[in-house]
Formats: C-alpha cells, structure tokens, sequence
C-alpha cells in the first residue's frame, strides 16, 4: 500500500462532496500526484476532473475480467488519476457492492502505488451499507472529514457519519462547511463540530463559479484559476494535507441532536 497521504471526504448525497473532492484534487496536483476513487453509485465524482463521465470498475470489468490497471484508472486534469466504483442501476442490488469490487481490484492490481502522495476517497454517508465502510474498515483510509452545510438533514448524516467512524474507531479530522446561505449556517456547523468532538476545517461559499465551471465539466481551479473561490479550495486542501489534530468523534443521539438543533430555529 501506498505511504500517500490518505484521505476519505464523506458527506449525504448532494452536500457538494464531489464538489470539493475535484477541487482539493486539482489543488494538490499543482504541487502532488494524486488518486481520486469516486465511491458514490452515481459515479460523478470525476466528471469535472476528466471533462466527462468515465466508465467504472463495475462497467469495466463486466466486459474484461482481465483488466489491468489501464483500463480502470484514467487520467485527468495536471495528471489526477480518476477513478469510479460504480454501482448497480437504482433500485436494484447493493450500492455498496461497486466500493467492494473496486477497492479488491484497485489493490490486486497495484494501483496504490509508491509515487502517490495523495489519496482521495469521495464516499456517499447516508446509505447504510457495509460497502460504503470498506476506506475506513480495510485501512484504504488514514483520515476522514465530513462535508455537510447548516441544513438539518445534512447534519443530521454528518452526525450518522460520526456514528459510523466511532464505530470502526476512525480518525476524523474535521467538518467541511460547504454553505447554502441560510441562517447562522456557519455558527451552526461550528457549534455542531464542538459537540461531536470536532473542528470545523474549512468554510467554502456558495458562488456562481461552481456551476459556470461544472457545466464546463471542469473544476473551479481549472476554469477560474485566479478567483478567490479557487484559492479557498487551495487553503482547504493546504490545511486537510497539514492537519494532524484527529479525534475519535463523540456523536450525538437522536434527542441530543434534534435538542442542539432547535436552539437556532
């Protein structure tokens, strides 16, 4: 397995994960190599990295059960290495089966290399499935963050979340603020990150960037290198590359969480 720094960004489905993943990926190439593996079915983690959707582990290999390390790792933006899992259609098999397949596959294959000195793990966190525990579980990962904004269901994942990584004593090392504009967003998140345990490492803003780049099928730092928008993914990524203040977290109950919440209504 590769010394590359190891680092999985969970979050529910639609915070912006894939977002921030791309983002921070493209910040550490101007300076790293860098891995992304794409673990969540909808297999869009990459889209802005490459330019456009990718086949999958799980497509790949259903064609050639001979596949080498070529066909399932594909490069992108300043020499990224992409990666998706894949999953199975909605509504049919287990979602987590293409995390499964793809981590055995990537290893067998050698695709953790020595060169790596980044690895990035998007990984969707309100499915309730073991296939989703497989960065943490089997050692893929050194370190977590969480991406959530002040919204209650997207609290109330990163709490699951924190759940999940007490559980297989995980290391989390941090929320990501990924802002929607709504009230006291900020304060709660951070208030949220202090009853968990935890910090909040990063505050990214919503901006008309995002989507002008993703239309693009580009990250934000491709597309708008120079904005402050790209410099704030940069010092995301500088301070998650430098972090070394991890915790077991401390998650709230259902009563304890709903209690903390009413507070800002």
């Amino acid at each position: 397995m590769s010394k590359a720094k190891k680092i999985a960004i969970y979050g529910k489905g639609g915070i912006g994960k894939s977002t921030i993943v791309s983002n921070i990926a493209a910040a550490y190439s101007e300076d790293c190599s860098v891995l992304v593996i794409g673990c969540d079915p909808k297999a869009d983690t990459t889209r802005t990295l490459v330019g456009k959707r990718m086949p999958t582990i799980l497509d790949i290999v259903k064609e050639n059960k001979d596949a080498v390390v070529e066909d399932v790792v594909f490069n992108g933006y300043n020499e990224v290495k992409c990666v998706e899992s894949g999953g199975p259609e909605p509504g049919v098999g287990c979602a987590g089966r293409g995390v499964i397949v793809a981590m055995g596959l990537l290893d067998k294959l050698g695709a953790f290399s020595e060169d790596l000195d980044v690895i990035i793990y998007d990984v969707l966190g309100d499915v309730v499935c073991g296939g989703f525990a497989v960065p943490l579980r089997e050692d893929f990962a050194d370190e977590v963050y969480i991406v959530t904004s002040g919204e209650y269901m997207a609290l109330y994942a990163a709490n699951n979340i924190c759940k999940g990584i007490k559980k297989l004593k995980g290391n989390l090392g941090g929320i990501i603020c990924n802002c929607r504009g709504i009230k006291n967003e900020i304060e709660i998140v951070n208030e949220f990150a202090g009853e968990v345990g935890s910090k909040v490492i990063g505050i990214i803003p919503r901006s008309e960037l995002v989507q002008q780049s993703e239309i693009d099928a580009k990250t934000v730092i491709e597309k708008f290198g120079k904005s402050k928008q790209a410099n704030l993914y940069r010092e995301l990524a500088k301070s998650i590359y430098l972090n070394k203040d991890f915790v077991i977290p401390d998650p709230m109950d259902i009563d304890e969480f709903d209690q903390f919440f009413r507070k800002f209504q």
